[in-house]
């Protein structure tokens, strides 16, 4: 049988464990809200580097097809082209820009050069891609012709 008196000391329940239980439930549902978030930014930030990288190789396709149409004439002082990707909605435009006013420069005196010219072009290749991904390359050129003694166009006397 148990003592009258042990019944005076026992305290009335307060219910503090179900706050605290609440508390650390919102504090993980924050973390895990937060990680979500941070996942899904990486989700992005990887697809776009994957389209930066197609607008990089879109801009060299660009300049390898400049180099396969061979539009390389001093007398032109820009020469544009605008193409797409094979296989892909990528684009690209390209500007062929004529150096030096398209005067040839002559070989280095006395080198076994002397018979040639060279012709300095540069290429500017703006690849474009998904998301409004772009890249551009700029590529010098020079080309390589006769010597002439009267030169002719944009050069020339």
């Amino acid at each position: 049988m148990p003592h009258p008196a042990s019944n005076r000391h026992v305290r009335p329940a307060r219910g503090v464990a179900l706050p605290v239980a609440l508390i650390l439930l919102t504090l993980l549902l924050l973390l895990a809200t937060a990680a979500m978030r941070s996942a899904g930014f990486g989700f992005i930030m990887a697809g776009n580097e994957q389209f930066r990288q197609a607008a990089f190789a879109a801009a060299e396709t660009g300049i390898e097809q400049t180099y396969a149409l061979g539009t390389f004439n001093p007398e032109n002082a820009t020469v544009s082209s605008t193409g797409t990707v094979a296989g892909s909605s990528d684009t690209y435009s390209t500007a062929v820009v004529t150096q030096l006013q398209g005067a040839p420069q002559g070989a280095v005196y006395g080198s076994s050069m002397n018979a040639f010219s060279t012709y300095h072009f540069e290429v500017r290749s703006t690849g474009r891609s998904a998301r409004s991904a772009s890249d551009t390359h700029i590529q010098g050129v020079a080309v390589i012709a006769p010597a002439a003694v009267v030169v002719t166009g944009p050069g020339g006397p």
